[in-house]
């Protein structure tokens, strides 16, 4: 990997979650009901599954896939040439010469890059939080199908920061 040491610094907060996510799930496992919330909809619980490993772990198992995609994601931002490095590169074409262009995709300088692959990581994390706050709900002792009125809050408002995070990394990156 050519992540470099500040970078894979914030691969830590992910693995933390993962390891988190997953002892508390087989904490909880033996404990949950015998059936368990599927689907989560505006009037509460709408759907219901037998107790399984693949249903119970179904949030760990997304999490788990969704670090390594991000992870992905972010080592291919980092191995990517930015525009400063090229041969013949001159000063970064603005936006509109860069329009159709493979330059588009191309983070403007080494330092752009770690910003993105930071803002990727982050935006896993956030991921990651928002999934415990439904394992939260998906781990309780007894099938209830109230839904707390937090819930949607808890889970939607750390996937905001996260894809803001992002944009701004993005976005930024495209101003320079």
């Amino acid at each position: 990997m050519v992540f470099s040491s500040p970078v894979r610094l914030w691969l830590l907060p992910n693995a933390v979650l993962s390891v988190a996510l997953a002892t508390w799930g087989a904490l909880r496992y033996p404990h949950l009901p015998e059936r368990i919330p599927r689907h989560i909809g505006v009037d509460g619980v709408d759907a219901w599954a037998d107790k399984s490993i693949g249903s119970a772990f179904v949030l760990v198992f997304l999490y788990a896939g969704m670090t390594v995609l991000m992870t992905g994601c972010a080592e291919l931002t980092l191995r990517v040439t930015p525009h400063d490095e090229l041969p013949n590169a001159g000063p970064a074409p603005s936006a509109a010469a860069r329009a159709g262009s493979s330059l588009l995709n191309r983070p403007s300088s080494r330092a752009s890059a770690r910003r993105i692959a930071r803002a990727l990581l982050l935006l896993n994390t956030c991921i990651g939080i928002s999934f415990l706050a439904g394992c939260g709900m998906l781990w309780r002792s007894a099938p209830d199908p109230q839904v707390p009125t937090w819930l949607f809050a808890a889970m939607v408002l750390p996937l905001l920061v996260g894809v803001a995070a992002t944009v701004v990394a993005a976005v930024g990156d495209r101003k320079r």
